[in-house]
């Protein structure tokens, strides 16, 4: 399928080219074989043709590919990083899988990794998208902190909500928040540590009580 030498500067860049090209169509079957191809002909891949893949995987709405492409990773020894782990949340987000967007999560903060804005929405739709209000609640709390006096305002009636039950509502506003472009937000590091810590706690407890806990991508 691919033309190109094991060693070749021109056929590593082509070959990730050509995965975004699949991403780009939604040809994600062809974005994996492409993958397979140059593993197979021995072609040092890097993180880009990994993310590349997944993210295909995730416009053609194949969550358990994306995901199964950021454990292969691992098994190259090249570790996720924030984008890469985006990714997968995302392709979770657009399987409205949110046990393991969570996860994924998770697995961003035992690793050291500060999730970044996009991966904060993309659980946050993943939660909306489940109806499970409490940790897209939590996960929203580290983004108002850095949007301003109308997320916090947002947030605070979220939280209104969350008091008196009534999830519906706040399901409703978490998805015309979304649709406001929060998406677009640069990415940026988000909270104190202490803040962090205490966001991560509360996500991490709601999933050992409410999903089973695997390690979606370091298996």
């Amino acid at each position: 399928m691919l033309g190109i030498g094991r060693g070749s500067r021109e056929g590593v860049i082509s070959l990730e080219a050509s995965i975004k090209s699949c991403g780009r169509t939604k040809q994600w079957s062809v974005a994996l074989r492409l993958l397979r191809e140059g593993l197979r002909l021995g072609v040092q891949l890097g993180p880009g043709h990994y993310v590349a893949t997944a993210s295909a995987c995730r416009k053609g709405g194949q969550w358990q590919h994306a995901l199964s492409v950021l454990s292969d990773m691992w098994k190259a020894k090249l570790e996720p990083n924030v984008i890469s782990y985006s990714a997968g949340i995302s392709a979770c987000e657009k399987g409205e899988q949110w046990q393991p967007a969570l996860a994924l999560l998770s697995e961003m903060w035992e690793a050291k990794l500060e999730p970044d804005v996009i991966s904060y929405n993309a659980g946050i739709s993943a939660c909306e998208k489940g109806e499970q209000w409490q940790p897209a609640l939590a996960l929203l709390s580290a983004i108002a902190c850095e949007k301003g006096e109308q997320w916090q305002r947002a947030l605070a009636l979220l939280s209104a909500c969350e008091k008196g039950e009534q999830w519906q509502p706040a399901l409703a506003l978490l998805s015309e928040m979304w649709e406001a472009g929060a998406q677009r937000q640069p990415r940026t590091s988000l909270q104190p540590l202490g803040q962090r810590r205490r966001l991560q706690g509360g996500v991490q407890t709601y999933l050992h009580l409410h999903a089973p806990v695997n390690q979606y991508t370091r298996s």
